[in-house]
């Protein structure tokens, strides 16, 4: 399986906006957004105004970035929201936030989505009582999302305690801070998706 290696302070800094990926470090002042750190590169400078195909381009791979996936399953996943009935582009945000780890982590069970994808991938995580350890699992509403028993992790006390202390758990889930599990209540709006893209930009990107 394909993994990116750069740092994801490098990754936010590239795409100009905070994609939250280092966890509780991007709610500080460190975080590279915060400190107004420029783009990588020679100076991080911007030679010439983008074409609109590379507008489009550059919300793809934020988007892809946010919820760090590889080209591969983020198209796959796109040609299913373009099955689905509705907006293309608030389908394939709307799939993306169900994804197994992300749940996880909007939860608070998880720092970031890459401790979360950790965390489901070693089998800490069941999802309506059955172990699952794949990240990429689409949720439901009326999901439920628990730690195993005698998988009481230090880290995941740790950050479901800076989410109750931020209230950060958005309306369309539920969590239980003492019994370390969550509900999927339904399925979230674009507006409740915190997500900072222009999905008909993606839309576009891969209808060419």
């Amino acid at each position: 399986m394909g993994r990116c290696l750069t740092s994801v302070c490098v990754l936010c800094r590239r795409e100009h906006v905070k994609l939250f990926l280092k966890g509780n470090r991007c709610f500080t002042s460190k975080c590279a957004i915060e400190m107004k750190r420029s783009a990588p590169g020679q100076h991080g400078a911007e030679f010439k105004k983008p074409s609109d195909y590379g507008l489009q381009l550059r919300e793809k791979q934020k988007l892809r970035r946010y919820y760090l996936m590889m080209e591969r399953p983020f198209v796959k996943q796109f040609m299913r929201a373009l099955r689905t009935k509705g907006k293309t582009g608030e389908a394939f945000v709307r799939l993306l936030e169900l994804r197994l780890d992300s749940v996880v982590f909007r939860l608070g069970l998880a720092p970031s989505r890459l401790a979360a994808r950790q965390i489901v991938s070693h089998g800490h995580i069941a999802v309506n009582g059955r172990k699952s350890s794949i990240p990429s699992m689409s949720l439901r509403a009326g999901d439920v999302v628990q730690i195993r028993e005698g998988h009481q992790l230090q880290l995941v006390k740790d950050s479901v305690e800076a989410a109750k202390q931020r209230k950060s758990v958005p309306n369309w889930l539920d969590l239980d801070f003492v019994k370390l599990s969550g509900k999927v209540l339904r399925l979230p709006d674009r507006a409740e998706i915190p997500v900072p893209v222009q999905e008909q930009q993606i839309v576009e990107y891969y209808s060419k």
